[in-house]
């Protein structure tokens, strides 16, 4: 029996007996795939099996390299090299044997965290006309959505101004993936649920 599957009968021991599982609090910024519900939690019940990354078909999770051994093997997704496409049969989530990750009912569902844009990278806010976060957005014209703004002493055009609403957005990270701003990042980043915990002990 390899050591996974052996990781995998232990967890479901421990799920089937209602084990209390005691969180770590090793702070944290990863991108989590879709299904956890709190970083706490997540880190309370994950057992680093890599089920979720074996069964995502777009490569999109890896398991994190990390000095601290809280944090080392854990499933993280790097929203600019390969986001999160938001599968609807959520493959990952599926295979979880904790429930460190559970299905969402369905994408508008997902709560990874939220965009946000730096105004002063975006393309947008200088003038020129993209919106390919916009159109690249499962949910558009609601988690993103264009507002029209004149230009300063220009009667003529207008900018075209992604807008992001924290409470639709899922934080799947497409948007960071296709912005076209890479100096070297993206205009975009997500606000990870992690760091939103985190900001609200401060």
């Amino acid at each position: 029996m390899g050591f996974g599957k052996v990781l995998t009968g232990i967890a479901a021991a421990l799920v089937a007996a209602d084990v209390v599982y005691t969180a770590v609090e090793t702070p944290t910024n990863y991108l989590r795939p879709p299904g956890a519900y709190s970083e706490k939690d997540f880190m309370a019940r994950c057992i680093k099996c890599g089920k979720c990354a074996e069964a995502c078909p777009h490569i999109a999770i890896h398991m994190a390299k990390d000095l601290d051994m809280a944090q080392a093997g854990t499933p993280y997704i790097d929203a600019e090299s390969q986001a999160c496409k938001l599968c609807p049969d959520f493959f990952c989530a599926a295979v979880c044997p904790t429930k460190a990750l559970e299905v969402p009912a369905d994408r508008a569902h997902v709560d990874m965290g939220y965009a946000k844009i730096n105004e002063n990278k975006c393309i947008a806010f200088k003038g020129m006309r993209c919106e390919v976060c916009y159109r690249i957005c499962p949910l558009i014209d609601e988690a993103i959505t264009i507002n029209f703004s004149a230009l300063e002493d220009d009667d003529i055009h207008t900018r075209f101004l992604p807008t992001i609403n924290k409470h639709k957005c899922v934080g799947c990270g497409l948007c960071v993936q296709r912005c076209v701003v890479h100096d070297p990042r993206s205009a975009i980043r997500i606000v990870t649920k992690a760091e939103q915990e985190q900001n609200k002990k401060k």
